[in-house]
């Protein structure tokens, strides 16, 4: 894959900071998957009966972002990004999405979660996920959705290839 303009994590850096850019180094990688696709191309399927396609994964991931940093740490009645109710499912349906959709709430949930991570004190700082009904840290948090990025741009890795034989990283 051409145009890697992604910035490994430090070999050496804290936690926090090791943190920070695996989080910022798997969001870049998802980012890349889709780069040069066009919507339609970003829509398409992977093999029936799943419904994923890479449009649906930066939905998703938009969801995650806003469920995981801005419900817990900020506002948990905060709606979701594609539903009326927490349901993660529909972000995947991509079929009337664009780019500029998708990527605009994408990019909007990434900013909110990185400027919440920014103000915390300390990774110990705690908020609740009304999911769970529990309080959770923020370092538990970046783990977490460090996770789902991992999880998901392994999909991406597939879902790529399908599209239009593209592979690496």
């Amino acid at each position: 894959m051409t145009d890697d303009d992604r910035v490994g994590p430090p070999l050496l850096g804290g936690e926090r900071e090791t943190l920070r850019a695996f989080l910022d180094y798997h969001r870049a990688t998802l980012a890349m998957k889709c780069r040069g696709l066009s919507d339609e191309e970003l829509r398409q399927r992977s093999m029936p009966p799943s419904t994923l396609s890479l449009l649906g994964l930066v939905r998703h991931m938009a969801e995650v972002e806003r469920a995981w940093f801005r419900r817990v740490f900020e506002d948990n009645d905060a709606p979701m990004v594609w539903s009326d109710r927490i349901d993660f499912q529909a972000a995947y349906d991509a079929s009337a999405s664009t780019r500029a959709e998708a990527f605009a709430a994408w990019e909007a949930e990434v900013g909110n979660s990185r400027r919440i991570e920014e103000a915390a004190g300390s990774l110990d700082l705690t908020g609740h996920q009304p999911r769970w009904g529990e309080d959770v840290s923020l370092r538990m948090v970046m783990v977490h959705v460090l996770l789902e990025y991992g999880r998901h741009n392994g999909h991406a890795d597939f879902l790529r290839e399908g599209v239009d034989g593209t592979v690496g990283a």
